[in-house]
């Protein structure tokens, strides 16, 4: 039975095409490997890649693509609305088919190991690969960012899972795991008020109170003169994208601000599309398997 893994690895770099092509085209010759999606944003800095295939090659695909974001990439000189700490940022492993949680808990490790070995940068292990607990969260991790990482890694108790206890001096650290489905969910506002963003931002994080499943920021988007509430939605079927969308729109009209609209970063889950369908056109019996293009890929994947 064929296994296929999704690996969404984030670059800290979102202005220079062609060294996001580069980095892409590590994967798109790595055979048993597609790339589904990739995108840059220019006031984010940021770079998102979307890859699919079988375990061992994604594997490979994902170190050759970190290989070369540390010959490209700078840190030093890099600047941007998201936070980062490496110049491969994140490199998250998701289970899609005949391959389990804890698989790909132990490719992660395998990949980690490697990533500190060949190139020198310290590794930590998050989410369902996490080995402490305080690790589990990015958002603890990314904590003070690359120029803060410096002083932070020289306590024990940010001792890497792998590679050296020095941080890279331009490729920084890197997160390496497990983990569900995530949907990168932004929501752009009609003013250039950061403020705003920030507390609607924090109306709806789960750290200041929100809703469990969200993390939130506002982002000054400076290039489109707007701001906009930059979101991961960590488990969409327990904190849904219609209910946080529905909460930004009420917050926003406090603040006499239009929502001018919304994207998503990368990939997303039909479920997660049914869902917001069910419930805007208040559809009771739609479920996945109705969306023809479900049908057909399930049936051809059986063939």
């Amino acid at each position: 039975m064929k296994k296929l893994i999704e690996c969404v690895p984030n670059f800290s770099e979102g202005r220079r095409e062609g060294v996001v092509r580069e980095i892409v085209n590590q994967a798109e010759e790595t055979e048993n490997v597609w790339v589904f999606d990739w995108s840059m944003d220019h006031d984010h800095n940021r770079s998102v890649v979307t890859i699919v295939g079988d375990p061992d090659y994604v594997g490979k695909a994902v170190f050759k693509m970190a290989k070369k974001a540390v010959e490209l990439i700078d840190l030093r000189q890099h600047t941007g609305g998201h936070p980062r700490m490496g110049a491969v940022d994140v490199i998250p492993f998701v289970p899609l088919k005949n391959f389990t949680e804890s698989e790909c808990v132990a490719l992660s490790k395998k990949i980690g190991e490697q990533i500190g070995t060949e190139l020198g940068i310290p590794v930590y292990l998050y989410e369902k690969s996490a080995v402490i607990k305080e690790r589990s969260n990015l958002s603890n991790i990314r904590k003070g960012q690359f120029e803060g990482f410096f002083e932070k890694i020289k306590s024990p108790k940010w001792k890497p899972d792998f590679g050296p206890s020095v941080v890279h001096p331009t490729a920084g650290v890197v997160a390496v795991g497990a983990r569900e489905y995530l949907i990168a969910f932004n929501v752009n506002l009609g003013t250039k008020n950061i403020e705003i963003a920030n507390k609607i931002a924090r109306a709806v994080r789960y750290s200041s109170g929100g809703y469990r499943f969200v993390k939130a920021m506002g982002v000054d988007l400076k290039e489109k003169g707007i701001v906009q509430v930059s979101m991961n939605m960590t488990n969409y079927k327990k904190t849904p994208l219609f209910r946080v969308f529905d909460t930004i729109k009420r917050e926003a009209e406090r603040y006499g601000v239009p929502v001018l609209g919304s994207e998503i970063i990368g990939m997303i889950p039909m479920d997660a599309l049914v869902r917001t369908v069910k419930y805007y056109l208040s559809v009771d019996d739609l479920e996945d398997e109705r969306v023809i293009e479900y049908r057909l890929l399930d049936e051809i994947s059986r063939s």
